[in-house]
């Protein structure tokens, strides 16, 4: 008889707080897999208690026997994805968030990429963001990368082209092989009691740094309905501590995965230039003047040194 490799197991881990609808959709989409997953673990906070009776209602309607609900008692992404790495028994960790809607072919084409490439680490898609009424458009070759100074790329919603390697995986479309994980996990030390801002990139360097590889493929597709958050990043509207804990995140991973000679340079790159999202000084003088509001945008220059000042501390500890 011809040789048949065995299947891998695949878990599918989704934090949710709050969002009951969007939970709902979230589920149906994993419920209509062409590959369905072998499990799917549903992380809620202990004292989410509209969601948790959406979800006993859900589950005495129509049982499901590969859904586990398993509760967590700290705020914040990062304890759901820990809780979530820790309570899965695949091969294959899916991650995905509740906003968001996998197409049919997700877990298919997840363990297919792992089960022909051994050396696969991590592998993440492109999520087709609807907001304001719309699609996000655009097209961009470079995805998922981190310059030897510290600037980073994401487009992970614009990617298109071939599938290639990266070095950051994004949250709402992204799997990881349990053995590429092995005892590492999201970082704790990251601020922020919802969202946790870029602790996938983290994450995903972590894994990398372990030998593996991370395949970024734009056929891998997820639609992407950014929901209202319940913390104090409320998107598009600016918070100071919202600022301060992204900013922190950013500077604090990037200390820690840069080479010493990366890391003097990202402390100027950031200070002087940045980017729009976490401007230096000089970008904050050229937003302000192409928007207007310059105290707005010399307000998260302050914050964002304040924030390389609390990074740089953490690290040395």
């Amino acid at each position: 008889m011809p040789f048949r490799k065995p299947s891998l197991k695949v878990s599918v881990i989704v934090p949710t707080y709050r969002r009951t609808a969007d939970l709902a959709r979230c589920l149906a989409a994993l419920d209509a897999q062409e590959r369905r997953a072998d499990e799917v673990i549903v992380i809620a906070r202990h004292d989410d208690y509209a969601t948790l009776d959406w979800l006993r209602t859900s589950e005495a309607n129509r049982p499901d026997p590969r859904r586990w609900i398993v509760l967590v008692h700290k705020p914040g992404v990062v304890a759901a994805y820990n809780l979530g790495i820790d309570s899965a028994s695949g091969d294959v960790l899916c991650f995905t968030d509740d906003d968001a809607a996998p197409h049919s072919d997700w877990i298919a084409r997840i363990a297919r990429a792992f089960g022909n490439d051994p050396a696969l680490g991590g592998l993440g898609g492109r999520d087709i963001v609807h907001e304001r009424n719309g699609i996000l458009q655009g097209q961009k070759p470079c995805v998922g990368l981190v310059r030897w100074y510290g600037r980073t790329i994401g487009n992970h919603h614009i990617g298109h082209g071939a599938a290639r390697e990266v070095q950051v995986l994004k949250g709402v479309n992204m799997a990881f092989r349990r053995e590429a994980i092995g005892t590492v996990r999201f970082d704790e030390r990251l601020r922020g009691t919802g969202a946790q801002v870029h602790c996938e990139m983290g994450f995903s360097l972590d894994v990398k740094r372990r030998g593996w590889t991370l395949i970024y493929d734009p056929s891998l597709l997820v639609d992407h309905f950014p929901a209202q958050r319940s913390d104090e990043d409320q998107r598009f509207t600016f918070n100071d501590a919202a600022f301060y804990n992204a900013s922190f995140n950013l500077r604090l991973i990037m200390c820690e995965y840069l080479t010493p000679p990366g890391r003097w340079a990202f402390v100027v790159y950031s200070t002087l230039i940045g980017n729009r999202a976490d401007p230096g000084f000089l970008r904050a003088l050229s937003l302000a003047f192409e928007r207007g509001g310059v105290a707005l945008a010399l307000r998260k220059w302050r914050v964002g040194l304040r924030a390389m000042r609390g990074a740089w501390q953490e690290a040395a500890r």
